[in-house]
């Protein structure tokens, strides 16, 4: 009798402590996505970081072809423009993108010339940005983006002065290499020097001889333990998982150690300017190294040209496909958007996507892991609608200058 009760106490307590522990790691989760969820409210992406080439090979856009993308720092709907499509539909639920996407049509439309549109958004401290935007774009700007770039910084400055220094330093994103930055200098490495190789081989000697062994530091490896280091990245809890499960001891230093190998040394530093934004935190030069697709001179004239034919939502992708009609809509831009959801956030997505999508249509997106994230999760009625273009994705992924997904995706309509 008193070993069965000895037993049943024991049982129980192990019930209790699990309970216990099960309790905290739901708090600890719990406190992680409120962290994220407050981090993430303010500019996250001035510059988005998914390379807008990559996309166009994987959409092969035509003129009659609409678009819907979300927007996150409205680099590449203007890289998309270059292309003349029928439409482009932008939608993003963080009110800082609207603003900034709104912002780039209107300087594409207002400014006097490329030069203006360069200085204002790829040169740094030019110190005049904020003039050009009182004399050519805030006339014409709708109500709340004017009052937005109008409005006032947590220091009192108008938000526009920004442009007056460099953009690419602030957001969730600019802080978060800036603090890369920071951590690199407390371990001797000054990451600007990466700017200054001229060959693949100088580039991956850089990274051997400065970045690598910083992996191999305790405080380092300590800090990608935690979830909320990689939150400056725009990568919620569940992407981290997600990224973990690449590594066989479920720490993502070797992850983020590969991912960074392939932007420092996969393709030159004259090509890649998001290598320059990670380790000059600007762009290069005018004339002197690579500016973004939508910068560059050749495409001013369309992305001009074809500004007024995108409309910047302020909705969620699944609602703005509701208000579509049925076999509408061409290609579907998802970022990485899709890591975050549920198999009902999932489902119901596609089940949009299916009803709008226009024969022939196609559907891209990225992911933190490898594998494609809706496999095994939609219901077997959508997945049969869509085939999945494994090989061409994997081959465009390859190209991805930015280097920070582990896979890229592309789906087309079945006939």
């Amino acid at each position: 009798m008193t070993e069965f009760a000895s037993d049943s106490s024991l049982a129980k307590n192990r019930k209790i402590k699990d309970a216990v522990l099960q309790h905290k790691a739901l708090s600890k989760a719990g406190f992680s996505e409120r962290l994220f969820g407050l981090m993430f409210s303010g500019l996250v992406y001035p510059q988005i970081w998914e390379d807008p080439d990559v996309d166009m090979q994987a959409m092969e856009l035509k003129p009659h072809h609409r678009i819907v993308t979300i927007g996150s720092g409205g680099c590449n709907m203007l890289a998309y423009l270059s292309q003349n499509p029928a439409s482009i539909d932008v939608v993003d639920l963080n009110p800082h993108h609207i603003a900034l996407n709104r912002l780039k049509l209107a300087a594409f439309r207002l400014l006097p010339g490329h030069s203006d549109v360069v200085r204002f958004f790829g040169t740094p401290d030019a110190g005049v940005n904020s003039k050009a935007f009182d004399r050519f774009i805030s006339p014409d700007l709708d109500a709340a983006t004017g009052a937005y770039w109008n409005g006032r910084d947590m220091l009192g400055r108008r938000r526009v002065t920004v442009f007056d220094r460099n953009i690419y330093r602030t957001g969730l994103l600019g802080r978060f290499i800036g603090a890369a930055h920071l951590l690199g200098r407390m371990h001797g490495v000054k990451f600007t020097k990466l700017t200054e190789a001229r060959t693949l081989r100088e580039q991956r000697q850089f990274f051997e001889t400065e970045i690598s062994p910083v992996f191999e530091r305790r405080m380092v490896r300590w800090l990608l333990g935690r979830k909320s280091s990689l939150f400056g990245l725009g990568i919620p809890p569940q992407q981290y998982d997600e990224l973990a499960s690449l590594a066989g001891d479920g720490s993502i230093a070797a992850v983020l150690k590969y991912r960074l190998e392939k932007l420092t040394c996969h393709f030159p530093m004259s090509e890649n300017y998001f290598a320059w934004q990670a380790f000059a935190r600007r762009y290069a030069e005018t004339g002197k190294g690579p500016l973004p697709t939508y910068l560059k001179p050749e495409h001013y004239s369309s992305i001009r040209a074809n500004a007024e034919r995108v409309t910047v939502h302020h909705l969620n992708f699944t609602e703005l496909l509701a208000t579509k009609q049925a076999a509408s809509m061409d290609r579907y831009v998802l970022l990485d958007a899709q890591d975050w959801m549920n198999d009902g956030q999932l489902n119901e997505l596609w089940a949009e996507i299916s009803r709008t999508a226009a024969p022939g249509a196609r559907v891209i997106f990225r992911t933190a892991a490898e594998k494609s994230i809706i496999e095994g999760r939609l219901s077997p009625a959508i997945r049969d609608q869509w085939d999945y273009q494994e090989e061409r994705s994997q081959a465009l992924n390859a190209r991805d200058r930015s280097a920070i997904y582990g896979g890229f995706h592309i789906y087309g309509k079945k006939p």
